[in-house]
């Protein structure tokens, strides 16, 4: 008799512990770059792991750290590849989270606020009752790295093969990518000639005041980088093509190695699924203050892809987990959201090689740091080491 109370006392429960299992809401975090993967790594520490699941689905085994990318695809010097890819295995609270290593291909609402189903490339279904698309952007050339392990460590050894071997580097665009790259450019190669393009006729673009462009444009010229402002490159040459010619006519007839540097390409394909309404004319993700979708309660979004009138830098990531991983977890509980966006200061830090560069903080008058300060405090490591603590590693 006891043998058959033991076995019932089993069966129950075995069968408590199922339904607790199905009855587990997973919250979908789509894309594991600097937000998503903060993002996830907050909620898995304040959801109740009795009630919600994170998965965190990815295209790669991990996070690259694009920060370091310009260096890492330049130079094997120091191995910068070994900080600056950064795995998920301490990114879960407790263990409290899953990583799906696919790419998301659609999204299927069940009916607005009352969750859906994402599908993956592979053909799985992973429902949500909350979603966070956090897909970022991609780039071209040297950092528009593949998707497994192997291919992007192939990937960057033959980026590293084409600087080594070309004579004149011509890198089309002025922004933070197209001026450290050239930085670090000139920190390995003394002697090659490298000539950055930009269409504006100043470097970055009108966020930052002049004062602080030109400063900047005067450092990067006394490191014997080439400017040619106010110009365009229609098309970018094939392969092994030498000499260049401009918009205006501008020939650069030794240049053997063009790299686009230029603005990347928002990752919204997939959410195109979600419905007309959900991005804007330049492909932005209609988002309230809160980083909820427009019309589409219960789905948020952070990171680049969002319609926020900002300036898209990675550093911003952690201001938009403050307040998208609070109204996740008040949307979960059907009470209203509290945590209201109201924009970060528009700061940035381009270095110029390692021991070079120049900062700009908009506060007071606008203070603008040098070398020094710019080495100190990203040129030296470019954030690697925090980066990686900031995900439990």
């Amino acid at each position: 008799m006891g043998s058959v109370v033991s076995f019932l006392h089993k069966k129950r429960d075995a069968a408590v512990m199922s339904k607790t299992i199905e009855e587990k809401k997973n919250v979908v975090i789509v894309g594991g770059g600097h937000a998503g993967s903060l993002l996830a790594r907050s909620l898995s520490r304040t959801l109740d792991s009795s009630k919600y699941r994170v998965i965190l689905i990815n295209e790669r085994p991990y996070a690259i750290h694009f920060l370091a990318a310009a260096r890492m695809t330049v130079t094997d010097e120091g191995h910068i590849e070994d900080g600056a890819l950064i795995p998920y295995d301490k990114l879960f609270i407790n263990g409290n989270g899953t990583l799906k290593v696919d790419k998301v291909t659609a999204i299927e609402e069940t009916e607005p606020g009352q969750g859906g189903v994402v599908v993956l490339q592979s053909g799985e279904r992973i429902s949500y009752a909350a979603l966070a698309l956090a897909s970022g952007s991609s780039w071209s050339g040297p950092l528009d790295f593949p998707t497994t392990d192997s291919e992007i460590r192939e990937h960057i050894k033959e980026w590293r093969l084409k600087y080594g071997n070309a004579k004149h580097i011509v890198l089309i665009g002025g922004g933070a990518v197209g001026i450290e790259t050239a930085g670090e450019l000139r920190d390995t190669f003394a002697d090659k000639k490298i000539t950055i393009i930009q269409s504006d006729k100043m470097l970055l673009n009108a966020t930052y005041p002049a004062k602080y462009r030109k400063d900047l444009e005067k450092r990067v010229r006394a490191r014997k980088i080439n400017l040619v402002l106010g110009e365009y490159l229609d098309s970018m040459p094939e392969l092994d093509t030498i000499g260049i010619t401009t918009r205006s006519g501008t020939t650069i007839p030794d240049a053997d190695l063009v790299v686009p540097t230029f603005g990347p390409r928002l990752n919204v394909a997939y959410i195109k699924t979600l419905g007309s309404d959900v991005l804007n004319e330049r492909s932005q993700v209609k988002v309230k203050p809160t980083f909820e979708t427009v019309a589409h309660p219960g789905v948020f979004a952070l990171g680049d892809i969002t319609d926020w009138k900002e300036q898209k830098q990675a550093l911003k990531g952690p201001a938009h987990v403050a307040v998208v991983a609070p109204n996740i977890t008040s949307f979960l509980a059907g009470e209203p959201q509290k945590k209201i966006y109201k924009g970060t200061p528009e700061a940035i830090v381009v270095p110029i090689g390692k021991g070079h560069g120049s900062s700009y903080f908009p506060y007071f008058w606008g203070l603008m740091f040098g070398d020094y300060f710019t080495s100190w405090l990203k040129g030296g490591d470019l954030f690697i080491k925090k980066t990686r603590a900031e995900r439990g590693l």
